[in-house]
């Protein structure tokens, strides 16, 4: 079942989100728009409809609609793992393209913009992860025979060679004064606690020493007479 996500492919170079708005506000509550318009590449856009019923009315009624100098392709994309193909050559078509990612697997959408980008959606992750890695910078063909090295990349991302990301964290600036440097100064070392070793004799407390006592002298002897 459609999660009311829809495709809108050959749109002008001058489309702003409002445009889009207003192409298909009438068929329902518009939830978002995401319009990816790079300078240099031929516009494109998803749109989001609160109802999924209201995404098929959208698509029944606006693919193939005269829009400018061109008609407009309305489909549903039906995933989200995307990816992006650059360097084209000019007669390679949707369908061309199709051919040629699906030794990545499954691809439930594919298509191809004047400027030699084309988009793709595969079913599952692993399919469009496997086309990441082995589809990167390989040989594409054309229905006419024009070949060209592609780039496939991460809608959201930057090309395959970029997308590795360190996971070590960066190192502060600020270095302890003693870090690696061995044993810290003497006044900060604690002393020897020889007296709280497990193994150390017990040392017996010295004798107490007595105060010496004092003898009165005896009395002088008394004499009777």
């Amino acid at each position: 079942m459609s999660d009311g996500r829809i495709y809108v492919g050959n749109l002008p170079v001058d489309v702003q989100e409002r445009d889009i708005e207003d192409l298909f506000y009438k068929y329902g509550k518009i939830r978002d728009i995401e319009l990816k318009n790079n300078r240099g590449t031929i516009p494109f856009a998803f749109v989001r409809f609160e109802d999924p019923r209201d995404a098929d009315d959208a698509v029944y009624g606006r693919n193939g609609y005269g829009y400018g100098d061109s008609k407009l392709r309305v489909e549903y994309p039906r995933s989200e793992f995307r990816v992006m193909v650059t360097g084209l050559p000019p007669t390679g078509s949707w369908q061309d393209l199709k051919d040629h990612m699906r030794e990545a697997g499954d691809v439930c959408f594919a298509d191809v913009q004047r400027d030699g980008d084309g988009v793709v959606e595969f079913l599952r992750r692993e399919d469009m992860e496997y086309a990441l890695r082995r589809l990167d910078r390989t040989e594409f063909r054309s229905h006419q025979g024009e070949t060209a090295y592609v780039r496939v990349y991460e809608e959201r991302g930057t090309p395959s060679f970029n997308r590795s990301r360190s996971r070590s964290r960066s190192r502060s600036r600020y270095t302890p004064p003693y870090h690696n440097r061995g044993s810290p100064p003497a006044r900060y070392q604690s002393p020897p606690r020889h007296s709280m070793s497990r193994h150390s004799p017990r040392r017996s407390p010295p004798p107490r020493r007595h105060a010496p006592q004092h003898h009165s002298p005896p009395p002088p002897p008394r004499h009777y007479r």
